[in-house]
């Protein structure tokens, strides 16, 4: 007979049974080898901490011996016995599975190293920006990561040219518009560092960074020669896509069911930002904020409004040791560099007693799609990043008590909750005080509906970059240069743009099934206490484990 054990991180109590010991084993030999290997993004979700001076190393020979460890992890996985298992034991085997499996997605069917050159952008300049977002002062241990990570960059450029033997055109499109003017922007950012503290970098900052430059150069003038003879082709295809889907995602739905409930949603969209506008078209327009200090300033209260809503309204438990959610002007250093990825610091598993910060820069009616709205009212976007959102999602899943839980798996639990809180907080009447906010939250409510129907038919083909870039642009609407990046970050990574509104809707089929289930019994609070812990959980295995519901996972289940 299994122990149980009670953890308490929130008002209410939550039993776990004890977890099963070679699961968790497994676990712990996985993302220890994770945390070595795994892909340098610009997404702000599945970042992680590194070792001191740990640097990328994507040799020919390392990159063969990643394909290895994967095929080993895969059938050490399913030699475990399935045998006494608890349904929270199942549902860590297939987030186990879930991340090895994302192996595979990135090595064997996307072939990162061989067909995406911008994948050496983010492997190198993109593990300078990982240090420089980080929102506490520079220490002497940090400059020294900083020093050995351009150190590391001719090396990785010499490896990224004996790897790509079948490098993609658009996806070398997007790495030489990333290495545009890069001496002069890594110039900027060391000038802008050594100013800061001159004696953390003993004289050798200027000096990598010129090796790193030459490089960066090297690389770029290499892609261009090659260009003209560069396949066209970046989709990965249907049957690829459902791979993904069934084993990554863990999402039990179809391609074609996916666009189906995509553009239900685009239509729902559509029709509340049109009775929203007419309800508000007597009332004035708000006014972009006329300083960052302002609009700093007016987020801290926001901040402190919304989790007292949070409380206030019964919806949501926030633990006293939950730390802000605030904003600070783009440090010099980092303006340079910050096109590689989230201009946030959400801290991380070692950091969750520390405020995050997301920058800012100075309010203007020119800023882009999601910059734009927060110069108006932060609420929308600081719920969605930070508080009930992505950092108090983050720093709650990394207390989880199942180690497997505290890791990210795919975005669509993440996203998913990012998402459904903006529309959580409309329903209950937060933005009440500001109607033209609530169509801020439609417009977000249009682009995520669309994102479905464009990661879709540009894995499956159906689009060009160019297409769904446009098709953005003028159907959100928003402006040409977020609509252009979206659609080129889609078709980089398959998968990641449905998980926003696919992510959501499975929490709404949660929450009404639980309601049915569970009638008066069901408490909305301790179901969202529940789905925070668990946050880095896809949504199917969440339903799954809550109310024992498994027509899903018979879709899942190998």
């Amino acid at each position: 007979m299994k122990k149980i054990y009670l953890i308490i991180l929130f008002p209410f109590i939550i039993i776990y049974s004890q977890q099963n010991k070679q699961l968790q084993k497994f676990g712990k030999d996985f993302f220890a080898w994770k945390t070595i290997t795994q892909p340098l993004s610009g997404d702000d979700i599945p970042r992680i901490e590194r070792p001191n001076l740990w640097v990328p190393n994507y040799s020919p020979e390392a990159v063969k011996n990643y394909k290895e460890k994967y095929k080993e992890f895969k059938n050490r996985l399913a030699e475990i016995p399935k045998t006494n298992w608890t349904r929270s034991d199942s549902v860590d085997y297939l987030l186990l599975r879930s991340a090895v499996e994302r192996v595979n997605w990135e090595l064997n069917i996307l072939k990162l190293p061989e067909s995406h050159p911008e994948f050496y952008v983010r492997q190198t300049i993109g593990s300078i920006f990982d240090l420089l977002y980080i929102s506490t002062p520079f220490t002497p241990q940090r400059a020294k990561n900083l020093l050995a990570r351009l150190n590391a960059i001719p090396k990785t450029i010499a490896d990224a040219k004996k790897n790509l033997t079948s490098p993609i055109k658009p996806f070398a499109k997007v790495a030489l518009s990333m290495l545009k003017d890069i001496r002069k922007k890594l110039n900027k950012t060391a000038d802008e560092l050594e100013k800061l503290n001159p004696d953390l970098w003993k004289s050798r900052l200027h000096k990598l960074t010129a090796d790193a430059s030459r490089a960066l150069e090297s690389y770029s003038s290499w892609l261009k020669k090659r260009l003209p003879n560069m396949t066209e082709k970046f989709n990965v295809g249907r049957d690829n896509y459902i791979y993904f889907l069934k084993n990554i995602a863990l999402v039990p739905y179809s391609p074609e069911e996916l666009l189906r409930m995509g553009r239900q949603e685009w239509n729902r969209a559509v029709a509340f930002d049109t009775y929203e506008k007419l309800r508000n078209k007597n009332i004035p327009e708000d006014k972009i904020f006329k300083t960052a200090k302002d609009q700093i300033n007016q987020e801290r209260v926001d901040e402190l409004d919304i989790r007292k809503f949070l409380e206030e309204k019964n919806i949501l438990t926030i633990p006293k040791w939950t730390k802000h959610y605030l904003l600070r002007e783009t440090p010099a250093y980092l303006k340079p560099l910050g096109f590689l990825g989230v201009n946030d610091d959400l801290t991380s598993k070692t950091r969750s007693n520390e405020n995050a910060y997301r920058y800012i820069s100075k309010p203007s009616k020119d800023l882009s799609f999601f910059q734009k709205s927060a110069a108006i009212d932060p609420r929308p976007l600081m719920i969605h990043e930070g508080i009930p959102g992505h950092f108090f999602q983050l720093i709650v899943s990394s207390k989880n008590p199942d180690f497997i839980r505290q890791h990210y798996f795919d975005s669509n639990s993440n996203e998913g909750i990012g998402f459904y809180v903006e529309e959580l907080m409309l329903q209950f009447g937060l933005f009440d005080n500001k109607p033209h906010t609530r169509e801020i939250i439609y417009s977000f409510m249009r682009l995520r509906a669309l994102r479905v129907d464009v990661d879709i038919n540009l894995a499956l083909g159906n689009y060009s970059i160019s297409e769904a870039g446009k098709y953005l642009e003028t159907t959100v609407p928003m402006d040409k240069a977020t609509a252009y990046g979206e659609a080129m970050f889609f078709a980089l990574g398959p998968g990641q743009a449905i998980t926003y509104q696919i992510g959501k809707i499975q929490i709404l089929k949660l929450i009404s099934d639980a309601k049915i289930k569970m009638g008066d019994k069901f408490n909305l609070k301790d179901f969202h206490d529940y789905m925070m812990l668990n946050g880095n959980v896809p949504i199917s295995l969440q339903r799954w484990e809550y109310l024992g519901l498994n027509n899903e996972i018979k879709k899942l289940w190998n």
